[in-house]
């Protein structure tokens, strides 16, 4: 189940418009049959690792305005495997659930490509590594992978950031590959971007986000603000299209307040020609190594020792 591009590779036009924006919209790269079984994998998954027991076991919040509540050791742990993460609404006051606890799940990473048999099909093959290449990366190597829900009427704001902050290269090269899974819309919390922030004096890494001796900290390196509502072009799209980001390019998504969800899946991709900081929060050794986008699964799935 690898994602499938249109008859054409970018062609001049698109690859003008990425250098330019930022970021490229390719309606329809994956197929329909491929997002269905995607959902339904991702559905599987929920019932797996969105359990009771799992809350009961310390299971950890996601959320970019309290990033105390991301338990440190749990999400670097995620780095070799496959955690959930719960939305920060999904509890009271108390931090009593107030939701299903498998309506409460905000991602799941961040090995997917790496552990899991179907999101390792989708995330590997000629297509996406042909992709890479037309942007200009030579290696590419996929860092994590996720899965993004944006569950109704809960699901949570993600604020104005870059991803290469989390992924910092020298130069910087990380690209995002996002995938839509079901339909991303102005209601419920589809991305946001400024178009061309990834350039000239407002393109610098504004923030790098660390692992300090096991302690996971957002640093700040410049203090060029975000875009106001001004600079701010929304990206609604339909289930199946592939949204390219450039690790520069400043983006958000609002809170989700509608009846539906906003599934998306994503790969975090870089450049092997590029040293890889040895400051980001997420590192690989040998038990199981970066991957290629044309790489099958690197390790044994065993996602019931991953919940």
């Amino acid at each position: 189940m690898a994602p499938v591009p249109g008859p054409a590779p970018l062609d001049a036009e698109l690859l003008a418009r990425w250098h330019r924006d930022g970021f490229l919209s390719l309606p329809g790269f994956t197929r329909d049959a491929d997002v269905v079984r995607a959902r339904q994998r991702a559905q599987e998954l929920v019932a797996l690792l969105g359990t009771e027991r799992n809350l009961a076991a310390g299971a950890s919040r996601f959320s970019t305005r309290n990033r105390s509540l991301v338990a440190d050791q749990r999400l670097l742990a995620s780095a070799h495997q496959v955690h959930a993460f719960f939305e920060e609404e999904a509890f009271d006051a108390d931090g009593r659930l107030v939701v299903p606890a498998a309506q409460a799940i905000n991602k799941i990473g961040h090995a997917l490509h790496a552990l899991d048999p179907v999101f390792g099909r989708f995330s590997c093959g000629p297509a996406l590594a042909a992709l890479a290449g037309h942007l200009g990366l030579q290696q590419p190597q996929v860092w994590q992978s996720q899965l993004i829900f944006k569950q109704p009427r809960i699901g949570g704001e993600v604020g104005w950031h870059q991803d290469a902050s989390f992924f910092v290269t020298e130069p910087i090269t990380v690209t995002t590959f996002w995938f839509a899974l079901e339909d991303a819309t102005l209601d419920n919390g589809c991305l946001w971007v400024e178009p061309g922030g990834h350039r000239g004096p407002r393109g610098v890494l504004r923030e790098q986000y660390v692992n300090d001796g096991g302690s996971l900290q957002m640093r700040t390196l410049d203090s060029t603000p975000w875009p106001d509502a001004s600079q701010a072009r929304p990206l609604p799209v339909p289930a199946g299209t592939l949204v390219l980001l450039h690790g520069l390019l400043p983006h958000y998504s609002a809170p989700n307040r509608s009846a539906h969800s906003r599934l998306a899946y994503t790969l975090h991709v870089t450049d092997g020609i590029a040293p890889y900081s040895p400051l980001n929060w997420l590192q690989r050794g040998p038990a199981l190594p970066v991957r290629g986008l044309a790489s099958s699964l690197s390790g044994k799935p065993d996602l019931a020792e991953s919940s």
